[in-house]
C-alpha cells in the first residue's frame, strides 16, 4: 500500500515537474529533481530491506526445524504433541488456547493408540506430585479384562454395568493374534479394545499383557482402582457393591505369601541375586485388584520385571510370582495380601476348576459370597470377594435367571 502511494507521489511531482520548466522556473525545477530523486531512492530501499527480511526469516525457520529433535512417528514424543487422539491436539497449540480438561482426558472414545509398550509405560507413569485434584474428579473403577477373543459372559457382565456410567471403565486385552471381530456399538464393551498382543500361561508375554492393560488404564485420570479379571470371571455382587467396597477400601488387593513347598520357594533362582532373595520371593493370584499409586509403581518398574523375566521360567511361573514379589517389595504397607477374586483349587492340577452349567445354583454362590471370614480396613467381614472363576460359557443362562434376585440385577 506504502509503496502505491509512493508512486503516486512520483507521478504527480513529475506532471509537476513538466509545468514548472515550461515556466522558466530553475528553482522550482532544482527543488523538484531533488524531491524525485529521494522518492526514487525511498522505493529502492524499501524493496531492497523487504527482501532482506524475507531471506532472512526463511533461513531461521530452516534453521530451527533443523535443530528439532528428529522425532519417530511412535515416539512418546510426537504421539503426545501430535497425535489427533492426543489429549493435547495441535490446534490448540496454534490458537494458544490449552486448559485442564486437554490434560485430563482420555486420548479419545476408544482406548486404541500407536504407542508401542515402551513409551505406553512412559506416558502412564506420568503423576502428578499434587495430590489434591483443581477438578471435580469422580473416582472410577478400571474393569480389565484378559480375553482371547470374544468375552463369551458379556451379557451378565452388561447388565452388572448397565446404569453405572462414568463410574467405571472397561479394558479388553485379546490374547488371539489378528482377532478383530468388535461388540455392538450399543455394548459397553465397544470399542474398548487395547492394542494387544500374544499371551501365554506362565510366561512372560502374560506378565507383559497384564502391564500394558494396566498402563492403558492410567492413561484415564478418573481411574482410581484397577481390578484385573478373565474372560471366565464373573461378578458376585451388584455394581454398586462392588464400587464401593473398592473405592473405600484402604489397601490393594494382591495375593502375597510366603510359600515354603517346592511350588513356592522351590522355584525361587539364586540368579535373581541381589535384586530378588529369597526371603523377598512371594507367591500369590495373579487376579489382583490395586489403587492407582501401586498401579504406578507396577507399570514403572524396571527392577525386578527384568529378573523374573530372565530367571522364572517355568516350572517357574511368572504370572504367581511377579506381582506377588513386586507388591511386596515396594508397598507392602497398601496390599492385604488377599486377592479377591475366588478359586477353587480343591481338585488338584495345574489349573483351578472349572465349572459348568449344573454347578450353578443360589446356594453354590452365596456361600463363595458369605463362606469366608477375612479382614477389611481393620475389621471382620464375611466379604471377602467380589468376583469368581472359572465359569463355563454355558452358565450364562443359569447365571442370567439367576442374578436379578441374588444379585439385584435388573431383570
Amino acid at each position: 500500500m506504502k509503496k502505491c502511494k509512493i508512486i503516486v507521489f512520483a507521478k504527480e511531482l513529475t506532471i509537476q515537474f513538466k509545468r514548472e520548466v515550461g515556466k522558466g522556473s530553475f528553482h522550482v525545477t532544482t527543488t523538484i529533481i531533488l524531491l524525485l530523486s529521494m522518492a526514487s531512492f525511498v522505493v529502492l530501499l524499501s524493496m531492497f530491506v523487504r527482501e532482506r527480511v524475507r531471506k532472512f526469516l526463511v533461513s531461521e525457520e530452516i534453521y530451527f526445524t533443523s535443530q528439532l529433535p528428529k522425532l519417530s512417528p511412535l515416539s512418546p514424543y510426537s504421539y503426545f504433541l501430535f497425535n489427533s487422539s492426543s489429549p493435547l491436539p495441535l490446534s490448540r497449540f496454534q490458537n494458544g488456547c490449552r486448559n485442564l480438561r486437554d490434560w485430563i482426558s482420555p486420548p479419545n472414545k476408544g482406548v486404541w493408540h500407536s504407542m508401542n509398550d515402551d513409551e505406553l509405560m512412559w506416558r502412564a507413569s506420568m503423576v502428578p506430585k499434587i495430590e489434591e485434584y483443581p477438578y471435580n474428579r469422580k473416582p472410577k473403577v478400571a474393569f480389565m479384562f484378559l480375553i482371547r477373543g470374544i468375552l463369551p459372559l458379556a451379557p451378565l457382565w452388561e447388565k452388572f454395568f448397565k446404569g453405572y456410567e462414568g463410574l467405571y471403565s472397561i479394558y479388553l486385552h485379546s490374547s488371539k493374534p489378528g482377532f478383530t471381530q468388535e461388540s455392538l456399538n450399543s455394548s459397553v464393551f465397544y470399542n474398548r479394545r487395547i492394542p494387544s498382543k500374544p499371551a501365554e500361561w506362565g510366561k512372560a508375554s502374560m506378565i507383559d499383557a497384564e502391564r500394558r492393560l494396566l498402563a492403558n488404564a492410567l492413561l484415564d485420570f478418573s481411574n482410581e482402582r484397577f481390578v484385573l479379571l478373565s474372560e471366565t470371571c464373573i461378578p458376585l455382587f451388584n455394581f454398586t457393591t462392588v464400587y464401593n467396597y473398592l473405592i473405600n477400601s484402604r489397601h490393594s488387593n494382591q495375593g502375597s505369601i510366603d510359600d515354603p513347598r517346592p511350588m513356592g520357594r522351590g522355584r525361587y533362582n539364586k540368579r535373581m541375586l541381589p535384586s530378588v532373595s529369597l526371603s523377598d520371593w512371594r507367591k500369590g493370584s495373579q487376579w489382583f485388584e490395586v489403587h492407582r499409586k501401586v498401579a504406578v509403581e507396577i507399570i514403572s518398574d524396571v527392577t525386578y520385571y527384568p529378573v523374573l523375566r530372565d530367571h522364572c521360567r517355568p516350572p517357574c511361573y511368572m504370572d504367581e510370582h511377579y506381582f506377588a514379589t513386586l507388591v511386596s517389595k515396594i508397598c507392602p504397607e497398601l496390599n492385604s495380601n488377599r486377592s479377591i477374586t475366588w478359586v477353587d483349587w480343591s481338585r488338584g492340577g495345574s489349573h483351578p476348576a472349572t465349572f459348568v452349567r449344573k454347578d450353578v445354583s443360589e446356594k453354590f454362590l452365596n456361600r463363595i459370597r458369605h463362606g469366608f471370614n477375612c479382614s477389611y480396613n481393620g475389621f471382620r467381614t464375611t466379604m471377602c470377594f467380589l468376583f469368581a472363576r472359572k465359569f463355563h460359557p454355558n452358565t450364562l443362562e443359569p447365571l442370567l435367571r439367576i442374578a436379578p434376585a441374588l444379585l439385584g440385577f435388573d431383570p
